[in-house]
């Protein structure tokens, strides 16, 4: 995002719950106020232009048509050339419905890319196939996350070490120092 943003890109970000949740014994770990300012902070850092939050419920977003439509009218409304959409594989069921729903909603959209944002193993696999070197943002992509503070602090540095050694890794692979792997759905490009 913060690439896209340095480049001239108009970035908007959707986020389709509150992000507030609680644990299995009802204890609050994030308020949705909080989460909304962690958003915006994380959101500013990488160059976005608008952050669009929806008011799901953390933990409770289903694969439906009135989540459909909310994506379907940012795309239509901003004009969105290229989607990136959580991974359809991934073991959160949140992140599940909004990739799935993306790709319904973005079934014209030339560009859709789905990306691995979190760590845990699946039953599936994530094929990334589509290489970004993120070199030059790799530190706004560490501060976006951090900014992220109530969720920052209650796992610590094994969210950025994660990322960050997995991005030095990617990078590896196709001779960058740090690299983004993102597995296409569809690219619609120029020769």
């Amino acid at each position: 995002m913060a690439a896209h943003a340095q480049a001239g890109d108009d970035v908007t970000i959707f986020v389709a719950t509150h992000s507030g949740y609680s644990n299995y014994a009802q204890k609050v770990i994030r308020q949705p106020e909080i989460a909304l300012e962690e958003g915006r902070a994380a959101a500013r850092l990488l160059g976005a232009g608008e952050l669009i939050c929806g008011n799901l419920p953390t933990n409770d977003v289903q694969l439906n048509d009135a989540l459909v439509c909310q994506i379907l009218r940012i795309i239509e409304q901003k004009r969105i050339e290229a989607i990136y959409t959580h991974w359809t594989g991934d073991m959160h069921n949140d992140h599940r419905a909004v990739g799935l729903a993306s790709l319904t909603a973005g079934r014209h959209v030339p560009r859709v890319l789905m990306y691995r944002s979190n760590f845990y193993d699946t039953d599936q696999v994530f094929r990334g196939n589509f290489y970004m070197d993120i070199s030059a943002t790799i530190e706004t992509k560490v501060q976006a996350i951090k900014a992220h503070e109530s969720e920052y602090r209650r796992v610590g540095e094994t969210w950025t070490t994660f990322f960050k050694n997995q991005n030095g890794n990617d990078g590896l692979r196709i001779g960058v120092q740090y690299a983004e792997v993102f597995e296409v759905v569809r690219y619609l490009g120029n020769i």
